[in-house]
């Protein structure tokens, strides 16, 4: 009998693993599709990045109620990886044991006490799905999920019993140790099953064990659940800085055979990974202030259609090792609708969110760059303003020999005048011709000069930064208005730079070095504190009250600036400041990023007027911004909400003037 046993263990085992890695196998080859690309740098980095999101679950603490039974639910599959050596150790081997390393004590107890961890974990999953019912689950594969609960639940209920039918057997040297499977024990023995009468029960709960594990392994290749497997790689093999959406990936446009992504398969095999790992939690949902205004952009639908989008067009092999041509989709057009991708704002919060670190933004964005660049289809609005970068150097369509006018009768030198200048500040487009705008440019440049700071402008020689134009997806563009600007501060010999525009900032100090201009970039909020800080600034007017700050998504989540620009509120005499309900890593977009500034808003709510509610929420008077684009759609929010009396929005540099 116990031969039988052993053949039988092997048998299941031995068939369980060769479909699983023939299924692992065709994810695999599938992965290959994709284009190479280095993600195996800074290896210590990423092996630390593993232990937090991964060991600590930092991302998934954001939720407590998730985190906990997730928390429960990782780490008891990986001390019950123990319990499944165990069993089929001693199914394949009778008398197989880890007692030398502490099988009958310490690692039993951690057993027992994390079989019933997982369960609670089980039990609140499950309290979460059907009866919480949070909106982010919605359009999620329910029934995939109920599923994975149920054999997680069926492994735990099975080692249990197999566990107290041993004990109530007697004999068991580890039943001091099993708490919980003593219990049980206790219970069996109620039912008649002690001694020899309990073998039927412990071999039943045996099999019940290691076949719904094998089930687990089975299941989990066809199921979302594959991220238990892939999300591990999916971190180790994230994005390190500059954040991916920071610093978007150039194309080589002379020698490219595509300007963007219109097949899935033209995506890195990261980018395939990231498809692979999606938990369709809908954190980034939850998040994205397209989705929350009622826009047809979903961030997890991005992910999960794009993934259906390869298993139905590609399945498991290359083209030429196909038999049947599979099922035509459109990647763009039929798996993701256009309005889904024009929807976004680029603001990174999907990807702030996401606890297996999935990059979003760079693939909205590589399906723009096929749009823009291959099919020429993109929203008219965005025409004229890219238009007008080519023509004009700025998005507003204005002359270029009106770009310094806003300096007039300020004293400020041009680099040819003043080679010499320890700092450049790179104006930016709204600073130089939106009039709301070259107020704040006058005010900092007058801060500057009061704190003896030594700076100079490009002057003539300085056009648009190119953000605009790599976001809609107009590649092309960017790197010209890129390499521009990368010669006049080449010509002029630069090495620092300052910005008071934060996607000015990005683009110089992220994306300038993908072409040799790699400069010390600081954004004027931090020039602004640090000078406070060493007294060469003192705000000269008191302001009372409440005092409220919007990030700006790319000096916030972009590029982790959170304080310095709270450090210059609270050293203004009297302010008091208080917290938007969504702020720091979980600010809102006021609307205008990823190019949305140039495009009109026409479905859903408008984001900036959601942003404004939330700001009067707070009952502060007052909110200070540190991006023009943001400044921008505050004054126009606040105006349509005719909200003037209740709230007074300027750059934080007019506040501290």
């Amino acid at each position: 009998m116990t031969l039988v046993k052993s053949i039988a263990v092997l048998a299941v085992l031995l068939a369980a693993v060769t479909y699983f890695v023939f299924r692992a196998r065709r994810l695999y080859r599938m992965l290959r599709l994709g284009p190479s690309e280095n993600r195996f740098d800074r290896v210590p980095e990423r092996i630390r990045g593993v232990l937090s999101y991964v060991g600590l679950h930092t991302r998934m603490f954001r939720n407590l109620y998730s985190g906990i039974l997730h928390f429960f639910i990782f780490w008891g599959f990986v001390v019950l990886l123990t319990a499944i050596i165990q069993a089929f150790g001693d199914g394949i081997a009778p008398g197989f044991s880890l007692a030398l390393i502490g099988g009958d004590t310490w690692i039993a107890f951690l057993q027992d006490l994390f079989g019933v961890l997982v369960l609670v974990g089980v039990a609140m999953a499950l309290v979460n799905r059907l009866i919480i019912r949070p909106r982010q689950f919605h359009e999620s594969n329910e029934i995939d999920a109920l599923i994975i609960l149920g054999l997680i639940a069926t492994i735990m209920v099975g080692m249990l019993g197999q566990n107290a039918a041993r004990i109530a057997q007697g004999g068991d040297p580890s039943a001091s140790w099993r708490p919980a499977s003593s219990a049980i024990a206790r219970l069996f023995e109620g039912l008649g099953w002690s001694g020899p009468a309990a073998i039927p029960a412990h071999e039943a709960f045996y099999w019940v064990h290691i076949l719904s594990v094998l089930a687990f392994l089975v299941y989990i290749p066809s199921s979302k659940h594959l991220h238990i497997i892939v999300a591990i790689p999916n971190i180790f093999f994230r994005k390190l800085g500059p954040r991916a959406g920071a610093a978007l990936a150039p194309i080589d446009l002379e020698h490219a055979e595509h300007y963007g992504v219109s097949s899935v398969t033209q995506w890195t095999w990261k980018n395939l990974l990231d498809l692979y790992s999606c938990t369709e939690c809908g954190r980034c949902q939850e998040q994205c202030p397209a989705f929350l205004t009622g826009k047809p952009l979903n961030p997890k639908m991005i992910i999960v259609d794009a993934r259906e989008n390869l298993f139905k067009t590609v399945r498991d092999a290359p083209a030429e090792q196909r038999r049947d041509a599979p099922p035509s989709q459109k990647l763009i057009g039929e798996a993701i609708k256009e309005d889904e991708i024009w929807a976004c704002v680029a603001c990174g919060a999907c990807q702030q969110e996401c606890p297996v670190l999935i990059e979003h933004v760079p693939k909205i964005i590589d399906m723009r760059r096929t749009l823009v660049l291959e099919t020429s289809k993109f929203p008219k609005e965005a025409q004229g303003a890219l238009r007008s970068i080519e023509t004009q150097g700025n998005p507003y369509g204005l002359p270029r020999a009106q770009r310094s006018e806003w300096a007039a009768g300020l004293g400020v030198k041009t680099v040819e005048e003043k080679p010499d200048a320890e700092y450049l500040y790179f104006v930016g487009c709204a600073a130089s011709y939106d009039e709301a705008n070259r107020a704040v440019a006058r005010a900092f440049v007058q801060l500057l000069q009061k704190a003896g700071v030594d700076f100079a402008i490009l002057g003539s020689r300085e056009t648009c930064n190119g953000d605009p134009a790599r976001r809609i997806g107009n590649e092309y563009l960017y790197q010209t208005q890129a390499q521009e600007n990368i010669a006049a501060m080449t010509d002029a010999k630069v090495k620092k730079v300052i910005a008071s525009c934060p996607h000015c900032f990005n683009t110089i100090k992220n994306e300038f070095p993908q072409f040799g201009g790699t400069y010390e970039v600081i954004h004027h909020t931090q020039l602004l504190a640090t000078l406070v800080k060493e007294g060469r600034l003192k705000p000269s007017k008191a302001i009372d009250g409440k005092f409220t700050y919007h990030d700006s998504c790319y000096l916030g989540r972009w590029n982790d600036i959170y304080d310095p620009p709270r450090e210059v509120i609270e050293a203004i005499p009297g302010a008091k400041l208080v917290e938007i309900e969504r702020h720091r890593k979980r600010g809102f977009c006021c609307g205008a990023g990823g190019g949305r500034m140039w495009m009109e808003e026409k479905i859903g709510k408008r984001i900036n007027h959601e942003r404004v509610e939330q700001t009067l929420r707070t009952e502060a008077p007052r909110v200070a911004t540190a991006c023009p684009f943001c400044l921008t759609m505050f004054r126009d929010g606040i105006a349509a909400k005719g909200a003037e009396t209740r709230l007074q929005v300027k750059d934080l540099a007019q506040y501290l003037a």
